[in-house]
């Protein structure tokens, strides 16, 4: 007997990664689009397969975020939230959505890592699974696993995003996701060899763990970007990922969204399920 779709709740269906996920989801053959949650009041009641450019889906976009949660629950197959919404409404959004039972898929950056850890404790005690992917690319999981290679060679290290002049929060998540993963490596990066003097505070960028720096730019034109680039006498090694089309997040999008079902407890990071 076949199994029934996955239900998936869309929340910040109207953004740009939102209309993404839609049009991925309504085309997914193992999944259905539940519904569509965004607060923009220029979208509300739109059609969501409309809205990202593809079929009418009957799908109306709304803005009530926990009805729309007591509706999954109450499916008989197990609910997904996917959600790419603001970083001051994420920690709640999860929250809510473990408490209803259903499985968070989570795009949004933001969080703490005491938030972090307080909603792992949450999906533990509720035997509910939960994803937190900082970066949907899996060309930025390479990446990332390049940079861990190469900082066993190298001794000095910085990172720096870039990203369209509409995001909130810097920096991005997954530039701290890349500087955790080299700070566990067990050693500190960039000995100073001088005393620096920030003529403008904030020139060297934030400072990570392990002395790492990271340097954030926001500008229009751009998507997502990020570069790792390390130095030792005589060479320079970059490393660099660059989004072109939204698109190349759903590949890791749907990877999550059929994962999270089989997990009990929350997850950071897509290496992780890959």
């Amino acid at each position: 007997m076949a199994q029934a779709p996955i239900p998936v709740l869309v929340n910040g269906a109207a953004g740009k990664m939102g209309r993404e996920v839609v049009k991925a989801v309504a085309q997914a053959e193992d999944m259905t689009l539940l519904g569509a949650i965004d607060k923009s009041p220029e979208h509300m009641d739109k059609d969501a397969g409309e809205l990202a450019g593809i079929e009418a889906l009957e799908v109306p976009i709304t803005d009530q975020f926990e009805p729309m949660l007591a509706l999954a629950s109450q499916e008989r197959q197990q609910a997904v939230m996917v959600d790419f919404t603001h970083p001051s409404s994420i920690y709640n959004n999860i929250r809510s959505a473990i408490a209803y039972g259903v499985r968070p898929v989570v795009g949004t950056t933001g969080l703490s890592p005491e938030q972090i850890q307080d909603l792992a404790e949450f999906a533990d005690k509720a035997s509910t699974g939960c994803l937190i992917i900082p970066n949907f690319s899996i060309g930025m999981v390479l990446l990332q696993q390049a940079a861990i290679a190469a900082s066993q060679h190298f001794d000095h290290v910085e990172i720096i995003e870039l990203h369209h002049n509409q995001k909130a929060d810097a920096p991005s998540g997954t530039a701290i996701q890349t500087a955790e993963m080299l700070a566990e490596m067990g050693k500190a990066f960039n000995p100073a060899l001088v005393e620096e003097t920030e003529k403008l505070p904030g020139a060297r960028g934030g400072l990570a763990q392990e002395g790492i720096r990271i340097h954030s730019i926001r500008l229009p034109g751009l998507i997502a970007h990020q570069e790792v680039i390390f130095g030792a006498a005589g060479q320079v090694y970059t490393l660099r990922h660059d989004t072109s089309d939204r698109a190349c997040y759903m590949p890791g999008v749907l990877l999550a969204i059929r994962k999270v079902l089989q997990l009990k407890s929350l997850v950071y990071g897509l290496e992780k399920i890959m």
